[in-house]
């Protein structure tokens, strides 16, 4: 470790930046295996079972680490959202439609921009997304409502997935 706090600003940002490119090589080589063994559908459910777990001890590893408070609604998430492996990658943005509701975009995807490159066609994100975001929400404040505007298999238009996140008194159902 010692190595470690002896880098330089710009060296950390690199390090960061392979051990979440590391990661993602990780979680996508767990998914071709599962693919190549179970099928494609299987691989999918493992795969959303994956993430119902780690989104929580993600959030809850951020939220301890940056002072995040719990039930800190949409702020807190925005905030957690920028720490999240994924930030070190991927291009993404928010924008505060009113104090209650936010919408998350993912504006470069590195699994569907490599994608692309390869000549294949999206990898379909959308369920496991589902559980993703809304778990990481969740485990932010559980008074916040998820709520997919587009992922793939829909068309990727000027983001690659698109996310609202609101917190009120009435609960939305969709």
């Amino acid at each position: 470790m010692e190595h470690i706090e002896k880098l330089s600003k710009d060296e950390l940002i690199k390090l960061l930046k392979v051990y979440a490119k590391n990661w993602l090589a990780h979680d996508g080589c767990w998914f071709l295996a599962a693919e190549e063994k179970y099928g494609i559908e299987a691989a999918i459910e493992l795969d959303t079972k994956s993430w119902n777990r780690f989104a929580v001890a993600e959030a809850r590893r951020i939220m301890k680490e940056f002072n995040i408070p719990e039930n800190g609604g949409l702020k807190a998430l925005a905030r957690a959202f920028d720490y999240r492996l994924y930030a070190a990658i991927n291009k993404q943005e928010i924008e505060w439609m009113d104090d209650k509701t936010m919408v998350f975009r993912m504006v470069e995807c590195r699994v569907q921009k490599t994608r692309t490159e390869k000549k294949l066609a999206p990898f379909p994100c959308k369920s496991v997304g589902m559980v993703e975001f809304s778990q990481f929400a969740k485990a932010i404040d559980p008074r916040i409502q998820t709520r997919c505007i587009s992922c793939p298999p829909d068309p990727i238009t000027n983001t690659y997935c698109a996310w609202e996140f609101t917190i009120g008194d009435e609960k939305k159902t969709y």
